[in-house]
């Protein structure tokens, strides 16, 4: 018999209290446990946009992928290589916005990082946010996050200066993205849209389910097609000569 079950009998009072406060607090815990959950996986109602001129395509693109992310959340990561394998699938631009949330302890640095990387080459940047979301569970604080950069700068040929932002130019660059992720209005991370250029339907749709997300896009697509061709030009008569009788 353990000593616990030994000394029970010698104080049954307190036996019989700490049992009633257990299964009080059990209780209370199955209670609040259908609004923890609630609290954290009902769907988002979709965001009210405030300012939508950054929710549109690059120059020259009918559709294109627009998400505020944070390297840091775990949906984020999630969500990488579906919006990674759509925008190769459909050849349509992925507009990547930085959105830092702060209650996440390295995800501005790394999006600094993604900054700098992007002063090589943005598919060195794009290929560090990639791999960032791939090792996340890894990534821990500042600290391991920097040897995760090292090791990424290395695998690269590139040399990774102990000072990557002396002048705050690129930490400004992230806190910008953020003020229009603010005017936008979101309130979460990530948070995506397939936006059009001159389409037939709405201008943005927000991505709220991600298994839908190629139906989205065929939509916009097919939104954006161009709706009859323009007939040819005629021709111009070619004249006979002449024949001499």
């Amino acid at each position: 018999m353990s000593p616990l079950f030994a000394l029970a009998p010698a104080f049954p009072a307190r036996s019989r209290r700490t049992s009633l406060f257990l299964s009080l607090a059990a209780a209370a815990l199955v209670l609040a446990a259908p609004a923890a959950r609630a609290q954290f996986n009902t769907p988002s109602p979709g965001t009210q946009v405030h300012d939508p001129s950054a929710l549109r395509p690059p120059a020259g693109a009918r559709v294109a992928l627009v998400e505020f992310e944070d390297m840091e959340c775990p949906d984020c990561a999630r969500a990488n290589p579906l919006l990674k394998e759509a925008a190769a699938k459909y050849k349509i631009p992925w507009v990547r916005h930085d959105f830092p949330l702060p209650m996440h302890n390295w995800s501005f640095n790394a999006a600094v990082n993604g900054r700098w990387f992007d002063t090589k080459s943005k598919a060195i940047g794009d290929d560090y946010r990639d791999q960032v979301f791939a090792a996340q569970p890894t990534i821990v604080n500042p600290d391991s996050l920097r040897q995760f950069t090292e090791k990424f700068a290395q695998s690269h040929g590139i040399a990774l200066p102990f000072a990557i932002d002396p002048q705050g130019k690129l930490a400004s660059d992230v806190k910008a993205d953020y003020a229009l992720g603010q005017r936008i209005g979101i309130e979460h991370t990530p948070t995506i849209w397939v936006v059009t250029a001159n389409s037939k339907g709405a201008p943005f749709v927000e991505v709220l389910d991600r298994t839908k997300l190629y139906q989205m896009i065929d939509q916009a697509l097919a939104d954006t097609a161009s709706v009859a061709k323009p007939a040819p030009a005629a021709k111009p008569a070619v004249k006979k000569a002449a024949t001499a009788k």
